[in-house]
């Protein structure tokens, strides 16, 4: 199954537009509050003015209405249509439009100082502004009261117009922001597009390191490429080397076998016939138990080092494999024995992987350290982090010179002559180490012994052996 992600320009373009289109529509909408209270500025302003020049021209034309002229300039400065409304307190002058719109607040009381308010006025929205001055020529000596309303269709023109400039001038920042994004994002990733292109380049079998130049922020992701092929081009030398030794190893008994049934088809003596078979069914012998070691090698190198792994009592795991190996001793005239530690000792591995280490060193033992028919003895010691299992022969011991190579696969000394194939010592090896453990190996010639060294699982529960 292909798993993808979005791409790096993206996830970039979510990342940093998103938040700025939010960021544009927070800013709009304050402009907008912004432009609305400055409308609201500038035409209170115009319309507080306006209400002082209809008061100076009601007067000067003795209370007359203004004239059609005058009230078309003030509606094509202002916009919107312009009503008003004069009278005096001691009823000498009335004079403007009927019906003025009055504020809201039943308690409102006029006053000297201009009061603007927002009415309704033959159904249509107003802004309205009143105030009382004192007149001091006659004949309306004394106060009046002047209201000047008009409509507000300008006002929010004014304050959508300012609101709209903001959002066009701040959606072409964000559009100029995600083209330099994209664009930015293609020049910075062109490097690692490269590295794609020349990764696409190579064939199958080229998993050489990655020498091309990369950006820091990847460079550690090309290092551990690089690591990931150094380890490829271990595992498919080992593989290749593995695969040529076992085709060597196995074609010398498939001969063997091949020439000792062809010799046995021609013998009519019974007893020649006899004694090919059984040369035949020791060679069976000794290839079936080869391709099972070759299968435990290819089996410990795949896969991860530590599957399977379970908590599992050393002891009885050694008790049960010393059970199973005492009836081949015994056919051999070789006594067996445990001996150490009696209790659970807990290890964390694989208890099947385990057995067939322990095995491989008791036939080991029995192969090479016991012709002089000396005992086998296994002996388990527990420290307080560690558990040793010793597996001891009273063999003549294993040559000085051979022993650097002891554990290369399918190597022999000179003088074996059994019909061992060369793997039990590799295998246990690799089976200790994915269990991070160790396996060591001292031998003289009174003997041979191959210590396992083990870590214990839970060393809550452990004491000073």
């Amino acid at each position: 199954m292909k798993l993808s992600t979005p791409s790096l320009r993206t996830r970039l373009l979510k990342v940093i537009i998103i938040p700025l289109m939010i960021f544009v529509l927070i800013l709009t909408a304050i402009r907008y509050y912004e432009a609305q209270e400055t409308a609201k500025a500038i035409y209170d302003k115009a319309l507080n003015s306006i209400a002082h020049v209809i008061v100076r021209d009601v007067l000067l034309s003795e209370g007359d209405l203004l004239t059609e002229r005058l009230l078309e300039t003030l509606t094509e400065v202002l916009g919107d249509q312009i009503f008003y409304h004069v009278n005096s307190e001691n009823g000498q002058l009335n004079t403007g439009y009927s019906n003025p719109p009055r504020p809201k607040s039943d308690s409102f009381k006029i006053t000297n100082e201009p009061f603007f308010y927002n009415q309704t006025y033959n159904g249509d929205p107003v802004r309205a502004v009143t105030f009382r001055e004192f007149i001091s020529t006659t004949p309306y000596e004394g106060w009046v009261r002047v209201s000047v309303w008009q409509t507000i269709e300008q006002r929010r023109y004014l304050g959508l117009s300012l609101a709209a400039y903001a959002l066009t001038l701040l959606t072409l920042l964000t559009i100029a922001t995600a083209l330099v994004v994209w664009f930015g994002v293609k020049y910075g990733l062109k490097p690692l597009t490269d590295l794609e292109e020349a990764i696409n380049k190579r064939s199958p079998q080229d998993i050489s390191d990655i020498q091309r130049a990369v950006p820091k922020e990847v460079f550690s992701l090309v290092q551990s490429m690089n690591g990931l092929f150094s380890r490829l081009r271990n595992s498919f030398a080992e593989k290749d080397a593995f695969i040529a030794n076992a085709a060597h190893q196995l074609r010398n008994p498939i001969a063997g076998i091949l020439s000792q049934a062809e010799a046995a088809e021609k013998v009519r003596d019974p007893e020649a016939l006899h004694e090919r078979v059984v040369d035949v069914a020791n060679a069976v012998r000794h290839t079936a138990r080869l391709t099972h070691q070759l299968l435990s090698v290819q089996r410990i190198s795949g896969g991860s080092p530590q599957s399977g792994f379970e908590s599992f009592d050393v002891v009885e795991c050694s008790r049960e494999v010393l059970a199973q190996f005492a009836r081949k001793s015994y056919d051999a005239g070789i006594a067996i024995e445990m001996t150490g530690e009696e209790g659970p000792v807990l290890v964390k591995g694989n208890p099947i992987l385990f057995g067939e280490v322990l095995e491989n060193l008791l036939d080991n033992a029995l192969r090479y350290g016991s012709a002089n028919g000396g005992p086998i003895t296994t002996h388990i010691k527990q420290s307080r982090t560690t558990v040793m299992i010793k597996v001891r022969d009273r063999g003549a011991g294993i040559p000085e010179s051979f022993m650097p190579h002891i554990f290369e696969r399918f190597t022999r000394a000179q003088q074996d002559t059994s019909d061992g194939c060369g793997l039990g010592l590799a295998i246990a090896q690799s089976i200790i180490n994915n269990h991070q453990g160790q396996l060591t190996i001292q031998s003289d010639t009174t003997g041979t012994c191959v210590t396992i060294t083990l870590p214990l699982n839970d060393m809550s529960n452990v004491t000073e052996s």
